[in-house]
Formats: C-alpha cells, sequence, structure tokens
C-alpha cells in the first residue's frame, strides 16, 4: 500500500486495482477510515478535526488524486502527494 502523503500525524495511502468509486486509506493514531475521493464520504471512524484537515487536503489536491487513482488501476507507479500546510 504506497503512502502517498503524511501531515499531522495523518497518513494518507493509495492501494494498487482497487475498488470504485476512486478513494484513499487513511490513518490517524489508531484510526483507520476509506474516504472516497469525489464525494468525501468516509467510511470508518475517525476524529473529526483530522477529517476535516483531509477534506480539506482532497479539495486542493484532487487532481492528483483522481491522476494516482488512474495510474493505480494501470499498476504503474502512484506519485506523492504536497503535504497540507
Amino acid at each position: 500500500m504506497p503512502e502517498i502523503s503524511r501531515f499531522y500525524g495523518i497518513t494518507i495511502y493509495m492501494f494498487y486495482n482497487e475498488h470504485n468509486p476512486p478513494h484513499i486509506h487513511v490513518k490517524y493514531q489508531d484510526f483507520e477510515a476509506v474516504i472516497e475521493i469525489e464525494s468525501g464520504k468516509c467510511s470508518g471512524k475517525f476524529p473529526v478535526r483530522a477529517l476535516r484537515m483531509i477534506n480539506e487536503w482532497i479539495s486542493k489536491y484532487k487532481t492528483e488524486l483522481i491522476e494516482n487513482w488512474n495510474l493505480s488501476e494501470k499498476r504503474s507507479q502512484i506519485n506523492k502527494i504536497k503535504p497540507l500546510n
């Protein structure tokens, strides 16, 4: 599971050849969740404050995330994405 970004203790991953809709996997402390890139729908328990930061990051880098999703479907190397500042 390639790590694509890390900020404020949050680690963001994207698996290769995953099911639709496009999504990311996130970890923070003992919490794990899956978040859809387009809708922001979260599956799993996650602290609200951390989830807000992730949603802000997704909004900022949505184009890069979709590009990574397309690369992962082809099993091509995905790119790191800048952290939230």
